[in-house]
């Protein structure tokens, strides 16, 4: 049992943080970073855990992505009370152009505005033919007096 118990201990996979790196070389470990997780890939491994149902394919998910059950409770939890929503394009107030939804809003109104622009057009054309056919009708009306 002490010798498997060593063997854990040195794997190159199984590290202490003692600031030594897992290849015994002595450089020093990064300093540790909170990870942070997007809203979509919180839903897309939530969908992923709950389409498991071989035993041992949650345990596979959890350990490919680097995960705890609990923070799967999280998630669902978050996702229960409305808290983890997946945005459809750039998440407001972000770096750059405009987000998704007023890109949409947008082309909306753009397509709004030509359909606009089209019947003021058509009726521009029939104002135009109205006006020739009333110059017409004047004419002719003045030809008949004299």
């Amino acid at each position: 049992m002490a010798s498997k118990r060593a063997a854990i201990y040195t794997a190159n996979t199984w590290h202490v943080d003692d600031q030594v790196a897992t290849d015994g070389s002595g450089r020093p470990l990064r300093n540790p970073v909170r990870r942070s997780f997007s809203p979509e890939y919180k839903l897309t491994i939530l969908a992923e855990y709950d389409r498991c149902s071989e035993s041992g394919e949650k345990g596979a998910i959890l350990r490919r992505e680097g995960l705890y059950s609990s923070i799967i409770t999280d998630w669902r939890r978050q996702h229960r009370q409305g808290l983890l929503k997946a945005a459809v394009g750039r998440a407001d107030g972000g770096r750059g152009g405009p987000t998704f939804s007023e890109t949409m809003r947008l082309r909306a109104e753009n397509e709004r505005l030509r359909t606009k622009l089209a019947q003021a057009e058509a009726v521009i054309n029939v104002q135009g033919k109205v006006h020739a056919l009333l110059e017409e009708i004047s004419r002719s009306a003045d030809i008949e007096e004299s």
